[in-house]
């Protein structure tokens, strides 16, 4: 068996490599014990890894004679019982173990027949790896007694007990995961072959002595094990008030730099994970308890959660910082306890739209409710009825203090009317429940969604709502398309970023209709698209061909080495992480797709994809073919797979379709407006330029007032022009009070500063450095001399930033 995975693959400098043999063996659990320390920031425990060997040659009768049920293994659950305190303390674990390290690395033999376990992993000091004594819990051998399940001479105990509590039915998942909390606790197998391991650049790599295949090797390994300070998973920082915090920040390389992990997609798995952190801290992680954090005898607290749908372990999220809640207006309170819709809330600026959950065109019949699960057996909401009349799950909001009025007057009573608008489109949640998370100026992008928890830029809380209400919508929908439903080929981020963008917009409109009774929303949709286009286009002027495809692996999109490892092209590539062509382009496929059926038969179709695919990773073709198969009046008409890969997926540049439709988006009523207003503009600009006489004063100019994407759409139509006059760019900052509006328009106003070396704004274009630094990095244009000295004025003594160092944003 091959140790290392450098033959099965030569990846490209900026192509990022998944070692992870996940055809040999899967984790499919993962025990936690970690504690934070702030002082030498780093993160420090143990991770205790169950495993099961994939069905193949060398697979036992005997083993296979205790997993009976193949479709109950993937497992899930649990809620801390009396056995929960038998957790270590996690103060306990960074033991002096250095010697054990060397150990195993000088005996480490490339050239070994012994079967290698390869764990995706970097930027981590391993100190020690053991196989864990599972024999040695009483209730493991009680639950193979009470099942009455048959142990024959010849099989290792260990292995069976392992294979058993992997077997566990999701109707006992409470059980399951406490066996699996009592396991991580146990003592190592007492041996004088302990297990060796290596570490290179990318990968963990362990073994047994002697064990020359996977169904050998042990079933539950423990890694002892710290973080690096400079390791690229999490984020050490300090929040807008100047606390220390950490964060998982959306890192290209993931968590691998947090935990040994497989990082591969199929490598679905559930978790559990204790946390010890001063008891100032609090710790929010993607699990699916609200944890309630117990003191120990140090002062510390220590938290705990858990998840029991199996995912890919790059869902894994943390944040622990000195965050506060924002505190709800009084009907959220009584919402998430009797978990009604919002309906019979107080809040003034919403009435709830009752018919959006009686306004759909599908409606279960005992028929659909037998076919909503293909997944692996774990304890899923589809399964239940409570789910599907629940609009709105239980949420929370956290922000540091100096954010947190601004998040409860814009933030708070907005997220229960995005959370029902995305049940009235898509129909039941598949996570109980949410939080969302302001997070610190450095955050590499507007919002990140993880399971059952969301980070948002603090940029999203300035302006008015559409900003912050656009963006929670999108990240909300992540929940369905890249949670529950994921890529099985990460290049095809489309079926996650393009899926959010298409749907943010009709959550949002949703939302308008019902609060304002808005009926222009086909015309707000299309000049949404214009905007979207005019980027499109600007990105695929101004980039690589190479990045501009949607499924740049083609037709070995999912295909991967014998051993299960396999490549993520350009996840890399320094640039690839402010490219938006996977969300613009498969945004602009959909809108191609829905114009075919029409939006209400498309969105319908999207609940079916939904009920069927929940909780398994899908291709691009999987949506693609039942989305043909639900139509076939489509294919007579010409459109089939090849078509559509051909046209949007598989090349760079732009369809032939969106070329049109861009057209008729630049005549929608709101462009004309705006087009009508920049004349009025370019025409205060012509009487006033430099060098011109002044004319006398003529009759006062009316300008109309725009809404927020009128107004990012207007800036964008001055920016092309060659000059503009001082006391234009000033009228123009006065009369649409730019400096207080969101930060897309922002955005513009800083690139006119910066094109046109408007001094008098030049604290704008800083402040906006400083605190949108999700989208300051966008901010250069070709005024290369303006940008460095303003880069070096905010690096001067004397120019305080207690955000951080505006140069930090960086998307990865």
């Amino acid at each position: 068996m091959e140790s290392n995975q450098q033959d099965d693959l030569e990846p490209n400098k900026d192509d990022l490599p998944l070692r992870a043999n996940t055809n040999h063996i899967l984790v499919r659990h993962y025990v936690l014990d970690l504690s934070v320390d702030f002082q030498t920031e780093v993160i420090g425990g143990s991770i205790v890894l169950f495993l099961e060997p994939c069905k193949g040659p060398g697979r036992t009768e005997e083993v296979d004679l205790v997993s009976k049920n193949k479709t109950e293994e993937l497992n899930t659950p649990y809620v801390h019982g009396e056995n929960a305190r038998g957790f270590r303390s996690a103060s306990e674990i960074i033991v002096s173990q250095g010697s054990q390290n060397d150990a195993s690395n000088t005996s480490w033999d490339d050239a070994s027949k012994d079967f290698t376990l390869i764990l995706d992993c970097c930027d981590l000091v391993v100190s020690k790896v053991e196989e864990v004594d599972v024999c040695t819990v009483s209730e493991l051998w009680n639950l193979l007694e009470v099942d009455k399940v048959p142990l024959d001479s010849t099989q290792s105990s260990s292995f069976a007990l392992v294979q058993r509590l992997m077997s566990i039915p999701s109707a006992r998942w409470r059980q399951q995961q406490d066996l699996y909390l009592q396991c991580s606790c146990a003592q190592a197998v007492n041996t004088t072959e302990p297990l060796l391991f290596h570490m290179d650049q990318w990968s963990l790599q362990i073994r047994k002595k002697g064990v020359r295949s996977p169904h050998a090797f042990p079933r539950a390994l423990r890694i002892w094990y710290k973080t690096k300070p400079s390791g690229g998973s999490v984020r050490w920082t300090k929040d807008q008030d100047g606390r220390c915090c950490v964060y998982t920040m959306g890192s290209p390389i993931n968590n691998r730099a947090l935990f040994p992990c497989q990082e591969p997609p199929v490598a679905m798995s559930t978790w559990q994970a204790h946390v010890k952190a001063q008891c100032e801290y609090m710790v929010l992680m993607s699990g699916e308890n609200q944890a309630v954090p117990v003191p120990d005898k140090t002062g510390f607290l220590e938290w705990d959660y858990y998840v029991t749908m199996p995912m890919p372990a790059s869902t894994f999220t943390i944040a622990v910082g000195k965050w506060q809640e924002a505190k709800s207006l009084p009907h959220n309170h009584e919402e998430v306890k009797s978990e009604e819709p919002c309906a019979k809330s107080d809040c003034k600026k919403f009435d709830y739209p009752q018919s959006w959950s009686e306004n759909q065109s599908s409606h279960l019949t005992e028929e659909d409710e037998k076919k909503f699960c293909a997944h692996v057996d774990y304890p899923c909401r589809f399964m239940h009825r409570g789910p599907i009349t629940q609009a709105v799950i239980p949420h929370r909001v956290f922000a540091p203090s100096c954010h947190l009025k601004k998040a409860e007057s814009t933030l708070v009573p907005l997220l229960p009317f995005c959370l029902a608008a995305a049940h009235s489109v898509l129909g039941i949640h598949p996570f109980s429940r949410l939080d969302v998370l302001i997070v610190p100026p450095g955050f590499s992008s507007l919002g990140m969604a993880s399971p059952h928890i969301i980070f948002l830029s603090q940029s999203v809380l300035a302006g008015n709502q559409i900003l912050c209400g656009t963006r929670l919508c999108h990240e909300i929908a992540h929940s369905w398309f890249g949670l529950a439903i994921g890529a099985r080929d990460w290049t095809e981020e489309w079926i996650s970023e393009g899926f959010a963008t298409y749907l943010e917009d009709v959550f949002w409109a949703q939302i308008q209709q019902s609060q304002m009774g808005s009926t222009d929303n086909e015309e707000q949709k299309q000049l949404k698209a214009l905007l979207r286009w005019r980027r499109l286009k600007d990105e695929l002027e101004n980039s690589e061909e190479e990045l501009q495809v949607l499924r740049p692996n083609k037709d070995t999109t999912g295909e991967v080495s014998e051993s299960g490892a396999s490549i993520v092209k350009h996840a890399l590539n320094p640039g690839k992480p402010f490219m938006q062509v996977h969300y613009l382009k498969g945004y602009f496929l959909l809108m191609f797709l829905a114009e075919k059926v029409g939006e209400i038969e498309f969105l319908s179709f999207f609940r079916h994809f939904v009920r069927r695919f929940h909780g398994q990773l899908i291709l691009s073709q999987d949506f693609l073919q039942m989305f043909l198969d639900t139509f076939p009046a489509l294919e007579r008409q010409g459109l089939t797979l090849e078509s559509i890969y051909s046209d949007w997926l598989d090349t760079p540049g732009i369809a032939k379709w969106l070329g049109e439709a861009s057209s008729t988006w630049s005549h929608s009523p709101p462009v004309a407006q705006v087009s009508e207003e920049v004349v009025k503009w370019k025409h205060l600009s012509g009487g006033t330029r430099k060098g011109t006489k002044r004319k006398r004063a003529g009759p006062k100019v009316n300008f109309k007032e725009l809404n927020p994407w009128q107004l990012v759409l207007l800036l964008e139509f001055l920016l092309e022009e060659a000059e503009l006059s001082v006391s234009c760019l000033s009228l123009l900052q006065t009369t649409y009070k730019l400096c207080n509006q969101d930060a897309e328009v922002k955005h513009r106003w800083c690139e006119l500063v910066v094109k046109h070396k408007y001094a008098a704004a030049y604290r704008d274009v800083e402040h906006f450095l400083i605190h949108d630094q999700a989208m300051g990095v966008y901010l250069s244009g070709k005024e290369t001399d303006t940008m460095q000295m303003l880069y070096f004025r905010l690096r001067s003594p004397g120019v305080k930033s207690a955000q951080g160092n505006p140069q930090q944003h960086t998307g990865t």
